[in-house]
């Protein structure tokens, strides 16, 4: 892979902050794990969590955005906007998104496979982990079809647990796909430095 000089620039600073990404991806594994050990029923309180999640979402998007340029900074900053939109709604209006949510939810779902499966085969050239955010992608798309096909549970106790259940995965499979990104942009940055050192070389 060859790169010009100001390639090299942007994917070395873009690759200083790797580590957040990674970090953040660990972050969402474990948000998932708690999710997933929770046992509330609350539409209130299932309302407020979300909010909570969107809420770590939209910084998410902010920071992957600072690291991407192009279109692809633009579409990371639109999507963290619409997530701070929702975790507003969700802190403010906890019932509503709560009864939003869980008529949406596997429409959202399903945008973020096709996204992280669209993002996969983008950045494969440059990212040996692209398969991670394929399979995430793949991952989310079949949750949505398991949540609309969840949408006969009228009881609202168990729509509650399965917003959680759901969210929860939704959480894990982000984590996979921010974990890829992250190292996607290690090894991007690996890959510029090296090609600065053999241009020194030659010049040298």
């Amino acid at each position: 892979m060859s790169m010009s000089a100001e390639e090299r620039m942007y994917t070395r600073e873009a690759g200083r902050l790797w580590w957040v990404v990674l970090l953040a991806g660990m972050l969402w594994l474990m948000l998932s794990v708690i999710i997933l050990r929770m046992d509330i029923t609350s539409i209130v309180s299932v309302g407020i969590l979300i909010g909570a999640i969107f809420a770590f979402a939209c910084v998410n998007e902010f920071i992957v955005g600072m690291n991407t340029s192009g279109g692809w900074k633009a579409i990371h900053w639109i999507v963290a906007f619409l997530f701070a939109l929702g975790a507003l709604w969700g802190f403010f209006q906890p019932v509503q998104t709560f009864f939003a949510l869980a008529s949406i939810l596997g429409l959202l779902l399903a945008i973020q496979g096709i996204f992280e499966i669209t993002r996969a085969f983008m950045t494969r050239d440059e990212n040996d982990l692209w398969w991670l955010s394929l399979i995430a992608g793949i991952l989310f798309l079949l949750l949505a079809f398991w949540v609309a096909g969840a949408d006969r549970v009228y009881n609202m106790d168990e729509r509650a647990e399965l917003i959680l259940f759901f969210a929860g995965f939704m959480c894990l499979f982000r984590g996979i796909a921010e974990i890829a990104v992250a190292f996607a942009l290690h090894r991007g940055k690996k890959a510029a430095e090296a090609m600065d050192t053999g241009t020194a070389g030659t010049a040298a």
